[in-house]
C-alpha cells in the first residue's frame, strides 16, 4: 500500500495517490481497454541520485501504444519525461523505484470499442526491488497457456487486456512449482516469459525469438544485444527458436524491466548447463547494473537524473 504522502499524476494534476480514484463502470476496468509502460529508476547511493532508465524510449512506445488502442495523449514523449522526472522527485525517493504510466479509456459506457470513447492518464510510483531472483537464478516452465497472437492482440502493444494471457502462464508456474513460465506462440515456438523477453547462448552467441513470434520489443531486450555487442564482442541472432533449443542452452536469461537480466538455472525441470548463474549471464549482469545506476559514463545517454538540486532530503 503506498503512502498517503505520495503523490501520483492523475488526469492532469499532481494529487495525492489515494485520491486517484476511477469508478466501476470505467471502460478500461470492464473491457481492458488501456495501455501501460513499466519504468524503472536506479539509486545511487555514492551520488545520491536517482537516475531514471531510457525513459523516452519507454514513452515512444507507450504512445505507439496508444495509437494502437486509439488513445489519445495530451502530452508529447519530451513532455511525459519531465512530468516523471517531477513526479519522482516530488516523492523524494532514496530507493529504486518502478514508475508506471497508464493511458485508458474512462468513460462509463456498456459498449465494447474503442472509438467515441473518453481516455484518461495517470502516472504511479512505487518502490520496487527485484521482480524475481537475479542473484540465485530462476526455475520455468514452459506453459501450457501459448503466446497471444499478432492477430488476436497485438503482442508489441502493451494493452492491459493482453496481460490476463500472461497471469494465467504465471499463476500455472507458481501453483506447480516454478518461478516462471515461458511461452509458445500458437506454433509451437519459443515466444517469450510471462512478463519478459527470453535469450538462449548457443555456440557462444545470444538467440532470442524474432519480432514475428509475438513477442514484447522490450527496451531491456535492446539494451542487452547493444551491451553484449559492445562490451562482450558477442552478436545476437533474431530467429525462431524451438522449444528443444531450451534443453540444451549454454545459459539462458530473462530480460525486461522488472526482471532486468534474471538467469534461468532449469527449464522444465532441466539444469541449463551446469544448473548455476553463466559466466556470460554474470559478466552481463555487471555491466548492466552499473550502466544503469550511472556509474558508466558511456552509457549516460540511457539515464536521467531526477534531482537536479543536490539530492533528496534525507
Amino acid at each position: 500500500m503506498l503512502a498517503d504522502t505520495v503523490q501520483c499524476y492523475f488526469r492532469g494534476e499532481f494529487i495525492p495517490f489515494a485520491e486517484a480514484k476511477i469508478g466501476v463502470m470505467t471502460h478500461a476496468l470492464n473491457y481492458g481497454t488501456g495501455v501501460f509502460e513499466g519504468i524503472r529508476a536506479y539509486w545511487n547511493a555514492d551520488r545520491e541520485q536517482l537516475y531514471l532508465l531510457k525513459m523516452q524510449e519507454h514513452y515512444d512506445r507507450f504512445h505507439r501504444s496508444c495509437r494502437m488502442m486509439r488513445i489519445k495523449l495530451e502530452h508529447d514523449v519530451g513532455e511525459l519525461c519531465e512530468i516523471t522526472r517531477q513526479l519522482v522527485e516530488m516523492n523524494g525517493y532514496r530507493e529504486d523505484v518502478y514508475i508506471r504510466p497508464l493511458a485508458f479509456q474512462d468513460e462509463e459506457t456498456i459498449t465494447p470499442r474503442l472509438h467515441d470513447v473518453s481516455d484518461a492518464l495517470t502516472i504511479y510510483t512505487n518502490p520496487m526491488g527485484a521482480y524475481i531472483d537475479i542473484e540465485a537464478g530462476v526455475r520455468v516452465a514452459v506453459s501450457s497457456w501459448r503466446r497471444m497472437d499478432d492477430n488476436m492482440i497485438p503482442p508489441r502493444a502493451k494493452v492491459t487486456g493482453l496481460y490476463v494471457n500472461s497471469a494465467l502462464a504465471k499463476t500455472e508456474a507458481l501453483e506447480n512449482g516454478f518461478d516462471e513460465a515461458i511461452m509458445l506462440t500458437q506454433a509451437g515456438h519459443v515466444s517469450e516469459g510471462s512478463a519478459e523477453n527470453i535469450f538462449l547462448l548457443i555456440n557462444g552467441e545470444w538467440v532470442t525469438p524474432a519480432p514475428s513470434e509475438n513477442i514484447l520489443m522490450g527496451i531491456t531486450r535492446d539494451a542487452v544485444m547493444e551491451l553484449a555487442r559492445e562490451e562482450l564482442g558477442i552478436e545476437t541472432v533474431e530467429r525462431q527458436v524451438g522449444r528443444s533449443e531450451l534443453y540444451v542452452a549454454d545459459e539462458v536469461i530473462l530480460t525486461g524491466t522488472g526482471a532486468q537480466i534474471s538467469p534461468v538455472i532449469e527449464i522444465d525441470r532441466r539444469p541449463v548447463g551446469s544448473g548455476s548463474i553463466g559466466p556470460v549471464t554474470a559478466r552481463l549482469q555487471r555491466i548492466y547494473f552499473d550502466a544503469v545506476r550511472g556509474n558508466n559514463p558511456k552509457y549516460a545517454s540511457w539515464s536521467v537524473p531526477v534531482y537536479q538540486d543536490g539530492g533528496p532530503s534525507a
